[in-house]
């Protein structure tokens, strides 16, 4: 959702082949409307998925279609930059590099040629709650993609020599992304800035400090403590025999031993904002400063997240949306906007920002955009602009699980961050219900009558 999320996306976007394959069929039919706005909805031909659990722990779900001859192959583990320990911000963004390096039976980055060599691909992101590894192949190269996934699960080298090569990419990525990016302080400082206590107030992709810091037996705990059966999720999707696959599973994935230690318990909290807060960050090379706002939001999970993507998307999605009107061609005060409902699995945020048109104070800005931000909890999304959005949400999500590796994805996704797979079958049905009424009320509950942190995004006066 949002234009540049530095923490959900520390390095890859997903990339898969253009072949199509089955995804969940559609057609309008009239329902009882659950509010005067919906007066009909898409009914969504459920995912029909399995899903079972190996005796070492591995939650195995699985998505069987004959569409196209290809199918993705993901890994899940449970681990995040949440999970990072103290002083050690960006080991999980680090492990997604270390887990393509040499495994006992498998060389440094022989994926890439597992995949991209028979016209596939592979690829990782790393979030505050997981970090995930895909693959999509012609389902011809599936039993080699699962045993590799297992090899890399069992039998990761976790030395020397590969700790400092991946430490190295990581630190320049760093550079790249938040020191050499005119915006990427700013976008590192969202959660910074705003939590007070949350480990989500690390950064993902970590900092060069603390790595340089990490020692061997610092990685090597880590990669004990989380890179384990019972800590991750194996999802296929697309062109297999179900009886075949599960053969190949249980030969691979089911051999993968359990460690005798237990799971860490993950049980952070953050504190309610009492009082709103400021905060200032410069850059050595800003073009035009620019401001932000930062208010807590709830889980994913919880009843008000559809509403708020909804909100989220009335505010900043395309340039019909409220914000781009409103202060990019009517005011002509900013050069950019944006609202994005970052939502997690613990407390998320709403974020707001604009970058200032040249010659506006940045009061200015921040007024004009927190003015437009609150109106939409005083000033109701009109009919058409629900529908724009829906459909667009919507759209979206079905354009992605046209494919193997975007349905995937979803089903993942729901697993995971949702804790239930199940909630891949429902999530759609939850936005079309959104309502005008639903999306004031969340704005006036979490916006409105909410705290807030401002941030100051400037030249560092001190930089040449």
């Amino acid at each position: 959702m949002s234009l540049f999320d530095l923490r959900r996306a520390a390095c890859a976007t997903l990339a898969g082949l253009a072949t199509l394959a089955v995804a969940p069929t559609y057609v309008l039919a009239a329902r009882p409307a659950k509010s005067a706005a919906a007066s009909a909805t898409l009914a969504v031909t459920p995912i029909v998925f399995r899903e079972r659990r190996l005796a070492n722990g591995l939650q195995v779900i699985t998505v069987e279609s004959h569409t196209s001859p290809t199918v993705s192959v993901q890994v899940w583990y449970h681990v995040g930059s949440r999970d990072d320990p103290a002083g050690r911000s960006g080991f999980a963004h680090l492990f997604e590099h270390m887990m393509f390096k040499s495994t006992a039976n498998l060389r440094a980055e022989q994926f890439d040629r597992l995949t991209e060599d028979v016209g596939g691909a592979n690829n990782a992101s790393t979030g505050d709650d997981v970090t995930e590894y895909h693959e999509i192949v012609p389902s011809n190269h599936l039993e080699t993609l699962l045993w590799a996934e297992a090899e890399r699960m069992a039998n990761l080298k976790v030395d020397d020599g590969n700790f400092k090569s991946e430490r190295a990419v990581v630190e320049e990525e760093y550079r790249q992304r938040v020191l050499a990016s005119p915006y990427g302080r700013l976008f590192n400082a969202f959660s910074s800035a705003s939590y007070l206590e949350h480990p989500y107030k690390r950064s993902t992709i970590g900092s060069i400090d603390d790595l340089e810091a990490a020692t061997l037996f610092d990685v090597v705990s880590f990669h004990a403590r989380y890179y384990r059966p019972d800590n991750a999720t194996l999802v296929v999707a697309g062109d297999f025999d179900q009886a075949q696959l599960d053969a190949w599973i249980d030969k691979y994935f089911a051999v993968v031993a359990k460690p005798s230690t237990p799971l860490p318990v993950f049980d952070a909290r953050e504190p309610a904002w009492q009082s709103d807060r400021t905060a200032s960050v410069t850059g050595p090379q800003v073009p035009l400063p620019a401001v932000a706002y930062t208010w807590l939001a709830p889980p994913v999970t919880s009843d008000d997240s559809p509403a708020l993507q909804v909100a989220a998307a009335v505010l900043a999605a395309g340039e019909s949306s409220r914000l781009n009107q409103s202060l990019v061609y009517r005011q002509r005060i900013a050069t950019q906007a944006s609202f994005n409902a970052d939502l997690r699995v613990g407390p998320g945020l709403l974020v707001a920002y604009a970058i200032a048109a040249g010659g506006k104070s940045p009061a200015d800005v921040g007024a004009a955009l927190i003015a437009e931000v609150t109106r939409l909890a005083t000033v109701a999304p009109t009919p058409a602009e629900l529908d724009k959005v829906k459909n667009q949400l919507i759209t979206s999500a079905f354009q992605s699980r046209q494919t193997p590796l975007g349905l995937a994805s979803a089903v993942a996704d729901a697993a995971v961050l949702g804790g239930n797979a199940a909630r891949v079958n429902t999530d759609l049905d939850d936005l079309q219900r959104v309502s005008a009424a639903d999306v004031q009320r969340v704005m006036r509950r979490y916006v409105l009558d909410a705290r807030k942190v401002a941030i100051d995004y400037r030249q560092d006066k001190a930089a040449k």
